[in-house]
């Protein structure tokens, strides 16, 4: 059985909701489910009911430029869905919450801050025979005025890393070990594409994002787990700067997700150029 989230340690436990929390939210009006996925088509198979979908390809990203949407575009797309500033967003989706975690970043990116996550995600609430429907809601139109998209304080560039390296900052390395090691390009099972060179950034240190969480119920590991992993095993200090990296920004959301919000970690920052940027970059120093 699972412990409960507020005996699990978290610096911040409300930042996660469990699946019982949201069943008894679901006609809560200050309260927005939002389900983002790898599958993106998994929404329409079925979903939970009132919820709506984020993709994070067509909604989250510029259209012609490697960067996310602009402002406008985000304050259209929180009245599209019916969040409001006040509304408090819910995200859950497949693979652990791999890509809810990536949008919740990107909403803070824009300063919304009254996210959580569903631990266990779309798998838990699945097992648990929970209601889903394949209904798409209509919510009103809200008023959202444009925010001010603040890269500075979660987000690293290229540039900044290549700082942070020369002063030995603790860099993560989250993806698979295959990965880190210049073997493959990308995880296991999936293309190998996406940048000419393998290897990892000089000084990072390797803790693949999904150990994180019970690979049997896709909740995240208590915080004693998770120091054992982050400060024991890789010697994090949480009052250091950090970033992480993966190799397009989505697992190391994750990451950086466990890292800020569960273990309280006071500067954490996401590298989303990770390593299709690094690895196709000229005269960026590699490591094998």
């Amino acid at each position: 059985m699972s412990t409960p989230i507020e005996q699990r340690g978290y610096a911040r436990p409300e930042a996660l909701v469990s699946t019982e929390w949201v069943a008894g939210h679901l006609d809560d009006p200050s309260v927005r489910l939002v389900e983002s996925d790898e599958d993106v088509l998994l929404y329409e198979v079925g979903h939970i009911p009132g919820a709506v979908k984020i993709d994070w390809h067509t909604d989250l990203q510029h259209p012609l430029n490697r960067d996310y949407l602009d402002e406008e575009s985000f304050a259209r797309l929180m009245r599209e869905r019916g969040i409001a500033p006040e509304t408090t967003v819910i995200f859950y989706g497949d693979k652990n919450n791999w890509w809810a975690t990536y949008a919740l970043w990107v909403f803070r990116l824009f300063g919304h801050d009254r996210v959580r996550v569903m631990d266990g995600g779309r798998k838990k609430w699945e097992d648990e025979g929970r209601p889903m429907t394949t209904d798409a809601p209509s919510y009103r139109p809200t008023e959202y005025p444009v925010p001010t998209r603040d890269d500075e304080r979660i987000r690293a560039f290229r540039d900044e890393v290549l700082q942070h390296i020369g002063h030995r900052g603790q860099l993560v390395d989250v993806r698979s070990p295959e990965e880190f090691s210049g073997e493959k390009l990308h995880m296991p099972d999936y293309p190998q594409e996406g940048a000419m060179r393998g290897g990892h950034i000089p000084g990072a240190k390797s803790m693949p994002w999904a150990r994180a969480v019970n690979p049997d119920t896709g909740e995240f590991r208590p915080a004693d787990e998770l120091r054992a992993l982050y400060q024991e095993q890789l010697g994090l200090d949480r009052e250091q700067p950090t970033i992480a990296y993966c190799r397009i920004g989505e697992r190391s959301s994750h990451t950086w997700f466990a890292l800020t919000y569960l273990l309280g970690f006071r500067n954490v920052r996401n590298y989303d150029g990770s390593w299709t940027e690094w690895g196709n970059s000229v005269r960026l120093p590699i490591e094998k």
